[in-house]
């Protein structure tokens, strides 16, 4: 009698290449706050050997408003969130949500953020933006990716900049962008080894 078939899948070890996050910089407005944000939080990135950062910047992206129109400036996003392991989105608040052209960049792309984690990191009046952090964790939800635990959030941090215009952060911002990035390292790296041992949904 024959023995019954099994089946065995080995986990490819990724873990020798760089985690690669892409910072998705989420306001359009003119004077807007959130390259200030995105490059305080870029600098904490860069600064992890572990880690390998992109940028996609939702108001340097000529992104059409419907579906199915001809868009050079997807086929200029849709490689680097395909690329990317892991997401963090720089967002503003904007009444007690998050900006209408960062849902557009999210609603033109599917694929590109399923079985991926996802951070944010927010900022705000007294809310610190996490209104809208928790409005967007529905909208992963939806696309299949998995959205860390702990933010970054400033409250009021236009009131926070030095003379050369860069954030000043306390030990505790500072903590809560550590603990951020390590959960997403872990996230990534377990949903990166998933993805490439079985794909995502087969």
């Amino acid at each position: 009698m024959e023995a019954p078939m099994t089946h065995t899948s080995t986990a490819i070890d990724t873990t020798a290449q760089p985690l690669r996050v892409a910072v998705v910089i989420g306001s359009t407005r003119d004077g807007r706050f959130a390259p200030t944000v995105g490059d305080w939080f870029l600098a904490r990135v860069r600064a992890r050997p572990e880690l390998a950062a992109t940028v996609v910047d939702v108001g340097a992206a000529d992104l059409p408003h419907s579906f199915g129109a001809p868009a050079p400036a997807v086929a200029e996003t849709q490689p680097v969130l395909a690329e990317a392991d892991a997401f963090v989105v720089v967002t503003p608040e904007y009444n007690h949500s998050y900006p209408g052209a960062l849902k557009n960049l999210i609603d033109l792309h599917f694929a590109e953020w399923q079985a991926k984690p996802v951070g944010f990191v927010s900022y705000g009046g007294l809310s610190g933006g996490l209104r809208a952090v928790e409005h967007l964790r529905g909208v992963f939800a939806e696309l299949h990716a998995v959205t860390v635990r702990d933010t970054v959030s400033f409250h009021n941090p236009w009131n926070q900049l030095d003379d050369t215009g860069a954030l000043i952060t306390d030990p505790a911002t500072e903590a809560a962008a550590t603990t951020l990035l390590d959960q997403l390292h872990w996230w990534g790296e377990a949903l990166r080894n998933a993805r490439a041992t079985r794909p995502y949904g087969k």
